[in-house]
């Protein structure tokens, strides 16, 4: 692992942060379909309290093909993220924008930068040299190298089978109630 100091990061810096798996509880080789199969991890919320202090800006980036293979309806994706924003923003804390790949083949999804491209198309004050990408998959830790972000943070809550000394890995947290208390 690399050694860096979480604690100069300020209202500068851009969070980067994978929802199923990272947010919620992910479903075993299935989706989350609806708003009532969608369970916050315990401690998430008051990491999102936490992220809000700490970082000027929070994108989440996610792939959902359960849309594009018509197992999840759009519609209920939307409602799931609604409710996600605002059982976040009751807590205290926030998401500024969701960037959304639900296409199986596409330069937006994850591993490919595009998500996070776009991000910065529609925040230009996002400087990669002040970002952090959370993940837990090794398509988001790609992700974050392809885009360029500082730091990736893995959390090994669904992949125990990843090797945490994988490059594309820069600090491991159980758990994003862990890394946020970090900052």
């Amino acid at each position: 692992m690399k050694n860096f100091n979480l604690k100069n990061i300020d209202s500068s810096w851009t969070l980067f942060i994978d929802r199923d798996g990272v947010v919620n509880e992910e479903k075993h080789e299935d989706y989350i379909h609806t708003w009532n199969e969608f369970q916050f991890y315990g401690g998430v919320k008051e990491a999102f309290k936490i992220f809000n202090e700490t970082f000027g800006i929070i994108v989440m980036i996610t792939n959902q093909r359960g849309v594009a293979k018509g197992l999840t309806k759009a519609e209920d994706l939307q409602i799931i993220h609604e409710n996600m924003l605002q059982e976040i923003k009751d807590a205290g804390g926030r998401i500024d924008e969701i960037y959304v790949c639900t296409e199986m083949e596409s330069e937006n999804r994850k591993p490919n930068a595009g998500m996070g491209l776009q991000a910065i198309k529609d925040f230009p004050r996002i400087d990669l040299s002040k970002s952090i990408m959370i993940g837990n998959t090794l398509s988001d830790m790609k992700f974050g190298r392809n885009l360029g972000v500082t730091i990736n943070i893995f959390l090994p809550t669904t992949r125990k089978d990843v090797a945490l000394d994988d490059e594309d890995i820069d600090l491991v947290f159980n758990d994003l109630i862990s890394a946020a208390k970090a900052l």
